[in-house]
């Protein structure tokens, strides 16, 4: 008899933006007379760049011709992609990568859910809260996370991110085995400086602890003070892993391509203490096991993006999402509402009006003025009073959006 991994019988019965699809369809049907504008999912809308179509019919072509075609690629991925990303997103910084350290992967999702199975199951972990909910997932399936007690897991030390201490998550008091910390950040939009993050690295040396750094909007960022990479801090090598996604960078969201950076300095012990392992070999064998690689089509488009044409064209998709950003930003704090982010990452964090709870402010907003949000308390507990909005719609429909939601708001609710 097959005995179910019980793990997974824990988790809620749905996933976070599931749950929001399942209204926002039941609220079409019953209202088909209302266009529905979506600034919830952090879905792309913009079309991929010219560089990077043209890069993707050539590789279609050569997959049409024997002489270059390409079966099974490396699981780590191809040398020209992994070339470009030390070239291009790390030397210009002045950090030292070797394409050995590089995975390829088909969206950072992937590897931040599959990167626990690298270390023990019973490694605390701590989280910001609030959190995108995959990093907490993912280590309530391996039993990682514990119990859920009030709304918590027993074995997730949270890091309360909210406006009392500016959304700079307080350097824990004791060790903690993991760390995720994502910046800019999801869902909040919010950022650390270079000396806040080197608070981080110092604790992670100090306590031997694994920082897990989600870097999946580091070109949105704008202020110079602020760190593309955790390894623009000094020994950071010795402590992260860093993840990276083209989705939002390139509107890669169906192509699918990102990648994972796991340093050769960075180890972690057996649990008699007897001896350090590199994490980075035991990754590639675990992607040379459960992972064929990414797509040699969707890597032609990932390099091509390097191309001077390619990063003129991205920059300007991003400029155009942030515009959307700003625009937000702007009309929100002209309605009286509190909101954060929104200038170093395409999210905007959102108090609600009067304390409303995060759902029942995403069912008003849906059912008086057919805008979506993200209700905040689905990515934690600190998340409770707030919704999320993303900048990644269209211009005319964020325009029409906060148009609806100030006349809304004015008229009294």
């Amino acid at each position: 008899m097959a005995l179910v991994n019980e793990h997974y019988l824990k988790l809620s019965n749905s996933y976070l933006f599931a749950d929001i699809a399942r209204k926002v369809n039941a609220f079409k049907v019953s209202h088909p007379q209302t266009r529905v504008i979506s600034l919830g999912i952090g879905d792309v809308t913009q079309p991929l760049c010219p560089a990077v179509t043209e890069a993707m019919h050539r590789a279609v072509d050569e997959m049409s011709v024997k002489s270059t075609f390409h079966g099974y690629g490396p699981e780590r991925g191809y040398e020209f992609l992994r070339e470009a990303i030390v070239k291009n997103d790390y030397l210009p910084r002045g950090i030292h990568i070797d394409i050995s350290e590089v995975f390829v992967n088909d969206g950072a999702k992937s590897d931040t859910g599959n990167i626990g199975e690298i270390v023990r199951w019973d490694n605390s972990i701590g989280v910001t809260d609030p959190v995108y909910p995959v990093y907490i997932d993912s280590n309530v399936m391996c039993g990682r996370a514990g119990t859920l007690q009030n709304g918590r897991w027993s074995n997730v030390n949270y890091l309360p991110c909210t406006a009392a201490n500016g959304f700079v998550p307080a350097i824990p008091d004791h060790r903690v085995d993991m760390i995720y910390l994502c910046y800019p950040n999801n869902p909040t939009g919010t950022v650390l400086t270079k000396e806040q993050l080197r608070k981080w690295v110092r604790y992670a040396l100090d306590n031997d602890t694994l920082i897990l750094f989600d870097a999946a909007y580091e070109a949105y960022i704008h202020d110079d003070d602020i760190p593309h990479s955790i390894y623009e801090i000094k020994g950071a090598k010795k402590c992260a892993i860093e993840f990276r996604s083209y989705s939002k960078t390139a509107g890669f969201t169906g192509v699918r391509c990102g990648y994972t950076v796991v340093p050769k300095e960075l180890t972690a012990v057996t649990l008699d203490g007897k001896q350090r392992v590199e994490l980075n070999r035991l990754w590639d064998r675990r992607q040379s096991t459960k992972f064929n690689g990414t797509s040699y089509i969707s890597q032609r488009a990932a390099e091509a993006i390097y191309t001077p044409e390619g990063r003129r064209q991205v920059k300007e998709v991003i400029y155009y999402y942030m515009g959307n950003a700003a625009l937000m930003l702007e009309s929100l704090a002209a309605m009286g509402i509190e909101v954060y982010g929104g200038r170093n990452a395409p999210y905007l964090w959102v108090k609600t009006p009067e304390g409303v709870g995060s759902w029942k402010f995403f069912e008003q907003l849906l059912y008086s003025v057919g805008v979506v949000c993200t209700p905040g308390v689905g990515f934690g507990p600190s998340g409770e009073g707030y919704v999320r909005f993303t900048a990644f719609g269209n211009r005319e429909d964020c325009q029409e959006a906060m148009k609806r939601m100030g006349e809304w708001l004015s008229s009294g609710r």
